[in-house]
């Protein structure tokens, strides 16, 4: 007989994930923390100025001792109304007697001050699935090796050999018998050439049956005729064209596709070939041509520009200014890559790139058959695709962008975007692309690589950014692998009572400890009084007893007193808005020193919606930002416009990663306070 089955309530469902020693535990599926105290990962509770009842969200508390609570009650404000005086004297009595059954509660102090914040104490434990290091165990490598990049026998397929070149491999030279197709390279570099660009769809249009296809290699053909008449009226005697020159196999293709950067850079003058329309202007057809993202460094990478309108127009020179007018429609946003290229204004290679790759993410992708995403291929034990089949990569702005540098990656149809765009960070070091990225509070955050950023809310740009972190390799999915980094622990549960430094004071450190001697006095007191022959000497005990009993609330005044150096460092989350003066009375509860404020800067993160509170003690300083889920962990990452960025991370206890919340920007000097911690991996 079967039984009737109901699903788990989602409270109830379990998972698993491995502790320090990386044995399994299983435990609720809920919002978890690495406990600094225990190394246990332990459930996240959050204090809340209005906690929502049947959550994970519990009312605001403290864990400030009794006696120096009551204490500060008593002495910290004189009572000023007849109520207060009346209540006074039952205060002092609670205290002291508070004092008589709990005299450790009244030892100054809530622990040894040590100057750093709770450390962080996991670290990421998997493997890389492209480390920066070739001594690092590469995932992506070794399906490389089982899946490689299809090329021509006897072809050595390295980074360099696919990605650079001094000559086209292929070019059609027109020779004394006329026109045809030349792989020597001793050939090859002896004839200067003109490189085509042009968009597909302006030239031929595909077939789909036979009178299509048919139709289809017509326009080819009269496309290639006029080209060739061209170069010739331009007074050379050889052209690169893909549909010519570009091999016809897909081992070929992977050998020329990647290495059209150099092309276009070794070609006398490039020659655009734009579709005849309506508008006299041929604006439209402009546009067409500048949306797509490989014309982008074919324009950019050329010596010289020229255009034509038509099969048949004539051949016109025109400049990278003419050009980015007509063509670009973010003409504003892209002017200083126009004026670097122009040799109008140099840029910084770090702002050159940045703008380069923001303009390529605005662009169109090719016009073939999308490869699906990495989760979406198929396993990675089996084969990829068919080679027969021309299918656009995911990284495909990726690789169009790396024409620009002079390090470049080998392409691969297993990688996503973000994968690619941090292996060719890596492959760049001196750029620190992905490490700067860490640093910046995008717009919109992604759910997955949530460290990649096209944006920032504070305004900087990726070149403001100075990073102090390193990128040790980038995970499957999707995630940075960060060495260098400071980290600390957020507390959420309560307020710890906070230890400080202060100015030394013999006295101080005498008037704490005396009160804890009392339960002795009036032990003793008890022991000796009932004897006649000694009752004197009880007598001596309940005296001294008693004027302890009555002095201890002052002398534990007096012993939480004095001039305040240095709080204790702690991070402190409350999920709601705190007011600072509430903050100050939780934080310097245990204390009757002139206490420091505590200031809310606008230099933290923007807010929005759901409001967190962030109290920093080192820095007497409060933040308030959004999040979607609250950060337990804060990373130290860089440094921008005289202060640090300090990314607010949650944690993944399953899959072993940190996920970017927020990005703070906070004093710099805090960062020493905070423990190095070992790799994390942030996606």
């Amino acid at each position: 007989m079967l039984l009737p089955f109901a699903s788990p309530r989602p409270e109830e469902r379990r998972t698993a994930c491995r502790d320090l020693s990386l044995e399994f535990q299983s435990h609720k599926d809920n919002q978890r923390f690495l406990d600094p105290e225990t190394g246990i990962c332990t459930r996240l509770r959050i204090q809340a100025t209005h906690p929502i009842p049947n959550t994970n969200q519990v009312k605001i508390t403290d864990a400030v001792r009794r006696v120096p609570k009551l204490t500060v009650l008593l002495f910290r404000a004189p009572p000023s109304t007849i109520g207060e005086i009346l209540l006074w004297p039952l205060k002092f009595i609670l205290c002291s007697i508070v004092l008589l059954f709990w005299p450790l509660d009244g030892l100054p102090g809530g622990g040894s001050y040590t100057a750093v914040y709770p450390e962080y104490l996991m670290s990421y434990w998997g493997q890389m699935w492209a480390p920066r290091s070739t001594r690092e165990y590469s995932i992506f490598d070794k399906l490389v090796e089982k899946n490689p990049m299809p090329t021509p026998a006897n072809f050595s397929t390295t980074v360099k050999g696919v990605t650079h070149a001094l000559h086209p491999r292929r070019l059609a030279i027109h020779g004394e018998s006329g026109w045809y197709h030349c792989e020597d390279p001793a050939i090859i570099i002896n004839y200067r050439y003109v490189a085509i660009s042009y968009r597909q769809s302006d030239v031929f249009q595909r077939g789909v049956d036979d009178e299509g296809k048919k139709r289809e290699e017509e326009q080819k053909k009269q496309f290639i005729e006029s080209v060739r008449s061209t170069t010739l009226q331009c007074g050379l005697q050889a052209y690169w064209l893909d549909l010519e020159c570009l091999g016809e196999t897909t081992e070929e293709k992977n050998i020329d596709l990647y290495r059209m950067a150099d092309i276009y850079r070794g070609a006398i003058f490039t020659l655009i070939t734009l579709r005849k329309s309506d508008d006299q202007l041929s604006i439209e057809s402009w546009k067409s041509w500048g949306g797509r993202v490989w014309t982008f460094p074919e324009a950019f990478l050329s010596r010289e520009l020229r255009y034509r309108i038509g099969l048949d127009g004539p051949v016109i020179p025109i400049t990278l200014h003419q050009l980015a007018n007509k063509a670009y429609e973010y003409y504003s946003e892209e002017t200083a890559i126009i004026n670097a290229y122009d040799g109008k204004d140099r840029l910084d290679r770090l702002e050159h790139l940045t703008r380069l790759k923001a303009a390529i993410w605005r662009r169109g992708s090719a016009a073939l058959p999308k490869a699906t995403d990495l989760e979406k291929l198929s396993p990675p034990n089996e084969q990829q695709p068919p080679h027969t089949l021309n299918l656009s990569y995911p990284a495909e702005r990726v690789y169009a962008l790396m024409g620009f540098f002079e390090h470049r990656i080998m392409p691969s149809i297993l990688e996503t975007e973000l994968q690619a765009l941090a292996r060719l960070s890596m492959a760049n070091d001196s750029d620190r692309m992905a490490e700067r990225m860490v640093s910046m509070l995008p717009q919109e955050m992604h759910a997955q690589a949530c460290w990649y950023a096209d944006d920032d809310q504070y305004g900087s740009q990726l070149w403001d950014i100075e990073p102090e972190v390193n990128v040790a390799g980038v995970t499957q999915s999707g995630a940075l692998v960060l060495d260098g980094c400071r980290a600390a622990t957020i507390r959420w549960q309560d307020f710890p009572e906070i230890s400080f430094q202060t100015t030394e004071s013999l006295r101080r450190s005498v008037a704490g400890k005396i009160p804890v001697t009392l339960p002795g006095w009036v032990l003793y007191a008890a022991t000796w009084m009932p004897i006649p022959a000694t009752i004197s000497v009880g007598t001596v005990f309940f005296a001294c007893a008693a004027f302890l009993l009555i002095a201890g609330p002052f002398l534990t005044a007096y012993s939480i007193s004095g001039r305040i150096l240095a709080t204790q460092p702690w991070l402190i989350g409350v999920k709601g808005v705190m007011s600072p003066e509430e903050a100050a009375n939780r934080v310097y509860g245990a204390t009757l020193s002139k206490r420091q404020r505590l200031f809310f800067t606008p230099s933290g993160s923007p807010t929005r919606d759901d409001i967190y509170t962030l109290i920093d003690t080192f820095s007497g300083t409060m933040y308030y930002f959004t999040a979607k889920r609250p950060p337990t962990v804060c990373l130290f990452t860089g440094r921008e416009g005289g202060l640090g960025r300090f990314v607010l991370c949650s944690e993944n206890c399953v899959a072993n990663e940190l996920h970017k919340e927020t990005v703070l920007r906070m004093p710099s000097y805090i960062h020493r306070a905070m423990t190095p911690c070992d790799w994390v991996a942030l996606g």
